[in-house]
């Protein structure tokens, strides 16, 4: 098996918390019982070639969204840390995000915007104010991420057929899991139609998190290889969504999996995977 001397992680949460408060910690108790910093993560990540990482915001309390931010920052100071830029999280249903979106265009450390949208009612994204200040990314280079369940797929759609000239990028294989047979066939036909839209990349990530604890290569096998088929080689990432992966696996078997269920493709293929995409969309590395 060839692999790749590079990779761009383009899900890394870190989880500091004497820093910054969680609200989502006093119900996942394996999470909040340490810290999950830069260099427990790299201990495994650079000796598998992780070069370049990107923050995904950790949905802190809303108060402390800018901090997070300016926290991740001071991490990425440290050039011995491979963090290189971040993903911060919004919300687009308050008047507030236009001035957001005006600062982040000139802090070249901000790639795009998240805001989780299973942990809140599905009309919320479908409100005149949230569909126009995410339309206001369309053409900035910033991106927005869409985090959602599988029966939200259409929801998705919604959206991004509402923001025409964003990058949306979808979170997790947009939640597809192969455990159980009809959720999966309602899954992939919500993916393949969700991925006829242009404007959106599929982020392969979060696939350990819907799998047993005695899993294998192969109970992941449908789920990437059917959003890697959907999205095409050029509209497709790859994440480690550390520390949330860790609870199933650690970091070194989700890279290992990795390059086992992609290694019929194509050198230049894997390439986009592990790290092109992530250089053009979010102008990293």
């Amino acid at each position: 098996m060839s692999v790749p001397t590079r990779l761009i992680d383009t899900h890394l949460h870190l989880v500091y918390r004497d820093s910054i408060t969680y609200p989502w910690l006093g119900s996942e108790p394996a999470l909040a019982a340490r810290d999950w910093t830069y260099e427990l993560y790299a201990a495994e990540a650079h000796p598998h070639g992780v070069a370049d990482c990107l923050h995904m915001e950790v949905d802190v309390v809303e108060k402390d969204i800018d901090r997070e931010t300016e926290f991740v920052r001071s991490l990425a100071g440290d050039p011995a840390r491979r963090i290189r830029a971040a993903i911060s999280n919004a919300r687009p249903e308050k008047s507030g995000f236009a001035e957001l979106v005006d600062r982040a265009r000139a802090d070249p450390f901000i790639r795009g915007f998240r805001r989780i949208l299973h942990v809140v009612p599905d009309d919320l994204s479908r409100t005149h104010v949230f569909r126009e200040n995410v339309g206001r990314l369309a053409d900035t280079g910033l991106t927005f991420d869409i985090c959602v369940r599988a029966d939200q797929l259409g929801l998705a759609a919604e959206l991004v057929d509402a923001c025409p000239g964003v990058s949306f990028v979808l979170d997790h294989c947009g939640g597809g899991s192969a455990s159980r047979p009809e959720l999966f066939t309602a899954w992939k036909s919500g993916l393949i139609e969700l991925a006829r839209r242009p404007g959106i990349v599929a982020k392969v990530s979060g696939v350990i998190g819907t799998v047993g604890e005695n899993w294998t290569v192969d109970d992941l096998r449908p789920v990437v290889e059917t959003t890697i088929e959907a999205f095409g080689w050029d509209r497709v990432v790859w994440g480690s969504d550390w520390p949330w992966s860790a609870q199933r696996a650690s970091l070194t078997d989700w890279i290992e999996a990795t390059h086992r269920l992609v290694e019929g493709a194509s050198e230049t293929e894997r390439e986009k995977l592990f790290h092109r995409n992530a250089t053009r969309i979010y102008g990293i590395g």
